[in-house]
């Protein structure tokens, strides 16, 4: 009898077994994941989307998976700095390279990441008016929604709500599947890389330095670092902490692959691409793949916007409270850390605010995000590899020689497209 019991509990493990997995992989997604897929914002989805419908499947989907592996490599420095150190980027900044530079990142990014989330709130607004919802009322219903995550008690379960909002994002595969794709050219495409000849050489590389633009934001590495410590990520977590950077970068580059996708059913379709925006993407998708397949983008664009509203105030406000040596962490109530809590409301309260005003110059605040964003990076990357590689700092952790040379190649590529990037659009104004 005992034997048959042995049997039966050793049985009952194995069918238990795969599920523990599962559940136990589920666990150690969090910070990684929900960087990356938020960087996948409204305003990167309509440039993905745009690019597609500009120059088809052609270059953009291979050079845009390939782009994984810059970001894993940015993202991890950012997890491996704050997990060992125990400290947040904004923080390491004030206590080694002094004040200056500790305003110039606590002001710039706040600034930008202003500017940027009013760009979500452009995306979560249109699509919420898709369903016949008055402009006021969307973005007062995507104000209440985005501060609505502060009501759950506890980081992890936050952070799982935020991870069930970012796995909505496969809705773009199933936009992509609605269009038809031809699979012939998109094979084609991943096994030759040409250069798209239906625009001239000036436009295809301003698209690939906006391609490869999009894969780092300032914001990501003050969040993952940050993120991980208030989620108890540490030295001996490193492992776990890795996997999940992993994954994120996986799911980023894929998902970026099928919205390009999206916009590439529309290639030869739409007149004036420089005029393109959520409203013209949704309309030009109803008219030429039906109601369903307008909805769904819409829903996605609301979505990307929604998550990338919760990940860029809790940059802002992680990077505040550390300054400021404020109460910080997601366990806390509002009581707990009013500082910390009142940046995340007061940053979603004026970009919901700025779009209401009338006349509101879009394109403007399109280019003064990439701006800033330009002018922040640099600083940002340079002293991230510096702390990744500090010995004193790190320990055992600190990148070795391959590694900062990997790093260091890393960071000039992304410096000069931003240099690049930055100044065409100073051009452009």
């Amino acid at each position: 009898m005992a034997i048959e019991k042995r049997a039966i509990l050793r049985e009952s493990r194995s069918h238990m077994a795969p599920w523990r997995a599962i559940r136990l992989f589920v666990l150690m997604l969090g910070p990684g994941v929900l960087a990356m897929i938020g960087d996948n914002d409204a305003g990167g989805i309509i440039s993905y989307a745009v690019t597609g419908a500009q120059f088809g499947v052609g270059l953009f989907i291979p050079l845009v998976l390939v782009l994984g592996f810059v970001t894993y490599t940015v993202q991890e420095m950012s997890l491996r700095v704050g997990a060992v150190s125990q400290t947040g980027y904004a923080r390491l900044v004030f206590d080694r390279f002094g004040r200056f530079w500790g305003y110039y990142h606590l002001t710039t990014l706040t600034f930008e990441n202003l500017i940027t989330l009013v760009t979500e709130f452009i995306g979560m607004t249109a699509g919420l008016v898709l369903l016949g919802i008055p402009f006021a009322v969307a973005d007062m219903a995507s104000f209440l929604l985005v501060a609505s995550v502060t009501v759950f008690s506890g980081y992890l379960t936050k952070e799982r709500l935020a991870l069930i909002i970012s796995g909505l994002n496969v809705v773009f595969v199933v936009v992509a599947l609605l269009t038809h794709p031809d699979y012939a050219a998109i094979g084609h495409a991943l096994l030759h890389w040409n250069l798209p000849t239906s625009v001239g050489f000036g436009a295809v590389v301003f698209y690939i330095i906006a391609t490869i633009g999009n894969a780092v934001a300032p914001w990501m590495i003050f969040f993952q670092g940050s993120a991980a410590i208030d989620k108890g990520v540490n030295e001996q977590k490193l492992r776990t902490g890795r996997i999940d950077t992993f994954v994120g970068a996986v799911l980023q580059v894929v998902i970026a692959a099928f919205i390009i996708l999206c916009g590439a059913a529309l290639f030869g379709k739409l007149t004036d691409l420089s005029a393109v925006g959520p409203v013209s993407l949704i309309a030009a998708m109803n008219s030429h793949y039906g109601h369903l397949a307008a909805i769904l983008f819409g829903f996605g664009l609301f979505n990307a916007g929604f998550l990338a509203s919760i990940t860029i105030s809790l940059s802002s406000s992680w990077t505040i409270a550390e300054s400021f040596g404020w109460a910080r962490s997601l366990n806390d109530s509002v009581r707990q850390a009013p500082g910390f809590y009142a940046v995340y409301f007061g940053s979603l309260a004026i970009a919901a605010g700025v779009l209401l005003l009338p006349g509101l110059p879009l394109d403007l605040i399109a280019v003064l995000a990439q701006v800033i964003g330009g002018i922040l990076i640099a600083p940002i990357l340079i002293f991230l590899v510096l702390f990744a590689s500090d010995r004193k700092l790190l320990g055992r952790h600190a990148s070795r020689l391959w590694s900062r040379i990997w790093s260091w190649a890393i960071v000039s590529l992304l410096i000069v497209l931003t240099i690049v990037t930055v100044w065409q659009a100073i051009v452009g104004l």
